[in-house]
């Protein structure tokens, strides 16, 4: 199997390559990713070298570029990750998400349809159903609420990829993956950002009162729900993937206060995001049924591995943190703490 793997230098695209081409001997994967602030070819490091594997530096809203790569019929699937994938960035800049989100999946679902590659996997978020009320969990058939710009651009990639399968009866499959964590996320997202502030003793930023509620999953975990959907999904089906460990944010962030060792003083409130969901639960019932797909890292022991990664990586840290990570974090985390408006 010959795959494209789009945004593969980003933290989950990375994390799938990784996996891939670490556990199965039968796989060839041309990467595909911009290269944006949260694109890093370290993120391949480990595989470099390995004669099944192929980058590409290019953007998906690129036609020309997309097309060569599909256009000799070698490409057996795309699998769709490269997305602008944070919820304060789109806030703060629309237009940026709405590009890559929506029109990149236009670009690559066309030049699929156009080349006939025979699988086309897009990997969506929960976030597009939105805060959900206690009890309730989202199945896949769960109306879709988006209430960041983020997750308004997956619904739209998301719906365009389903509007494919319904008028030209493209073999589409899409994942809604719950909030992932593990080694070489950028640390804008929550568990990067407390770990490796808390490592620095410097402040952790906490939105509100931080009762927002998340299922977490470890990366690899969601990499091994993928390839199940990829290769044992149904044609033109979505599929929850979740690692079942619905936490309050606060929580999170005082078991990776315990794990480095740092105190609860450093925890500091800023002033809530807007349109911050409560709360995210879907149902996996269906990935498990129709693939055999089930999570098998516990959340203590994945966070206790990524805690012990960043620990023993502060080089990547250092080296990502700076420059426009610096004016990002400024924007949206020391001016929202004083009350100034981005």
């Amino acid at each position: 199997m010959k795959l494209l793997v789009t945004g593969g230098a980003g933290f989950i695209g990375s994390a799938f390559v990784r996996y891939l081409l670490t556990n199965r001997d039968d796989v060839q994967i041309v990467t595909l990713d911009k290269l944006t602030y949260a694109g890093n070819l370290e993120n391949l490091a480990p595989i470099e070298g390995n004669p099944r594997h192929q980058f590409v530096h290019a953007d998906i809203c690129d036609a020309a570029a997309v097309t060569a790569i599909l256009a000799d019929g070698s490409i057996d699937a795309v699998v769709h990750f490269a997305a602008e994938s944070h919820v304060d960035r789109s806030i703060l800049s629309p237009g940026s998400a709405v590009e890559t989100n929506v029109r990149g999946t236009a670009t690559l679902l066309e030049a699929a349809r156009t080349a006939r590659t025979s699988r086309f996997l897009l990997v969506s978020t929960d976030e597009v159903y939105g805060s959900i009320e206690q009890p309730t969990e989202a199945d896949e058939t769960f109306p879709l609420n988006p209430s960041s710009p983020y997750a308004a651009s997956k619904a739209g990639a998301d719906l365009l990829a389903l509007a494919y399968v319904k008028t030209y009866r493209m073999p589409v499959v899409i994942t809604r993956g719950s909030n992932n964590y593990g080694p070489y996320q950028f640390p804008e997202k929550l568990i990067p950002l407390m770990i490796s502030n808390a490592l620095e003793r410097l402040p952790l930023p906490v939105y509100g009162d931080g009762l927002q509620v998340r299922d977490w999953m470890y990366v690899e975990d969601h990499c091994r729900g993928i390839f199940s959907a990829l290769t044992k999904g149904t044609e033109g089906a979505v599929y929850n993937i979740g690692g079942g460990n619905p936490l309050p944010n606060i929580e999170v962030i005082k078991r990776i206060l315990k794990m480095t060792e740092a105190p609860e003083s450093l925890i500091t409130r800023v002033t809530d995001r807007p349109g911050h969901d409560r709360r995210y639960a879907i149902r996996v019932d269906k990935i498990a049924r129709d693939t055999g797909f089930r999570p098998s890292v516990s959340f203590d022991d994945g966070l206790a591995a990524t805690v012990e990664w960043y620990r023993k990586n502060t080089d990547w840290t250092s080296r990502v943190k700076s420059g426009e990570y610096r004016d990002y974090y400024q924007r949206n985390y020391e001016w929202r703490s004083a009350g100034i408006q981005g």
